[in-house]
């Protein structure tokens, strides 16, 4: 039992109604690019086979209430949407009357300050620039959870509630021992992703590499042409970029995934992608990493370039079974939601309880 501050106690297994406010970008479960709307997707799902009621906020399909009819994509990194998102979101839960409220979006926990249930935010993004000064002002008028260890030591002063990390449904993933010769590189095509490395890397290893990437953005565009085209050929492909489809057939047959990373990056969804499917990952030390990849067993973790080549060809002594393993036991849907479910008890907790609140077992 938890006490509130009414004074009230409240049981740790109260089913609970949750506003999830995924950002405005894609649909959910997005159809191709979208780390964070997939996440938010195997979130929502994952709650609700746990017995609490969530009211999913977001763009386009799959969700409860829509913001936009179809998701601006096309805008992406324009202000004004995200503006118009958080504006629409706040009328949405003055009708809703959650306990809490998750909010993923960039704009809309600014308002978290006047809204009548606590605002958790999930960081999904750098916080050691502008973003974490963002959230510094806001104080405690939000709970924020870290995707990972690295990011929360990032920025230690922030309002921080918890680490959670991110997940994937591995039951979606399918398994394969049996692997082909080439690696592969899946991401956004920009420097911090290291996408014309990996093709050096491999190149260096005498594998041939195949890259899927999100190529969109005028940026994106810009880093591709500059970077990667001149080094595509024979033993360099680009096949465009991979829908649910087509990323769980090229991670399962993959040699390896390779993610030299060139930034502090909280958290890499492609090598919990690619190890759900008993592919190993081969990346440098940088953010996230030694939290997600078990050095000498689901992978490598590289301390620089010159070590990737020689660590593409040690896979070869990595179990595919225990590397699947390693996913299933940490970072399963089943896991993340256990820790948001913790997360919102503590949050909720603070708060009065209402008299509209129910009490109900939750599912085991």
């Amino acid at each position: 039992m938890t006490t509130s501050s009414g004074g009230r106690k409240r049981s740790a297994h109260e089913r609970l109604h949750i506003a999830m406010v995924a950002p405005p970008w894609y649909d959910i479960p997005p159809k191709a690019y979208g780390g964070i709307e997939s996440m938010v997707a195997d979130l929502t799902q994952g709650l609700r086979r746990r017995g609490h009621e969530v009211t999913l906020i977001g763009a386009g399909d799959g969700v409860d209430h829509r913001t936009y009819e179809t998701p601006p994509s096309s805008r992406i990194g324009e202000p004004l949407p995200e503006v118009l998102h958080a504006a629409r979101v706040n009328r949405l839960l003055e009708e809703l009357d959650p306990d809490v409220i998750h909010d993923h979006s960039l704009a809309g926990p600014l308002s978290a300050g006047g809204r009548s249930a606590p605002t958790v935010v999930t960081c999904h993004g750098d916080v050691t620039g502008e973003l974490g000064d963002v959230y510094r002002a806001m104080g405690k008028a939000i709970s924020l959870v870290a995707i990972s260890w690295a990011q929360r030591a990032n920025a230690p002063d922030l309002n921080w509630v918890g680490r959670v990390h991110n997940a994937v449904d591995v039951s979606t993933f399918p398994y394969t021992e049996r692997k082909e010769d080439w690696v592969l590189w899946i991401g956004r095509f920009n420097m911090t992703k290291g996408a014309h490395l990996a093709i050096e890397a491999a190149r260096a290893a005498g594998r041939r590499i195949v890259l899927a990437g999100k190529l969109t953005e005028e940026i994106e565009h810009a880093y591709f042409n500059e970077y990667v085209r001149p080094l595509l050929g024979p033993d360099a492909e680009y096949v465009g970029e991979a829908d649910a489809t087509l990323k769980r057939e090229l991670y399962a047959k993959a040699r390896c995934l390779v993610f030299p990373l060139q930034w502090e990056e909280p958290f890499g969804m492609v090598m919990i992608e690619s190890m759900a499917c008993g592919t190993p990952v081969v990346a440098l030390n940088r953010g996230s990493v030694p939290e997600v990849v078990a050095n000498g067993v689901t992978g490598y973790v590289c301390e620089d370039l010159a070590e990737i080549p020689a660590k593409i060809e040690a896979v070869d002594e990595l179990d595919p079974r225990a590397i699947r393993a390693h996913v299933e036991a940490n970072f399963d849907v089943s896991v993340m939601v256990e820790g948001y479910e913790r997360i919102y008890q503590k949050v909720a907790a603070r708060a009065p309880i209402r008299p509209s609140r129910r009490t109900l077992p939750l599912a085991r």
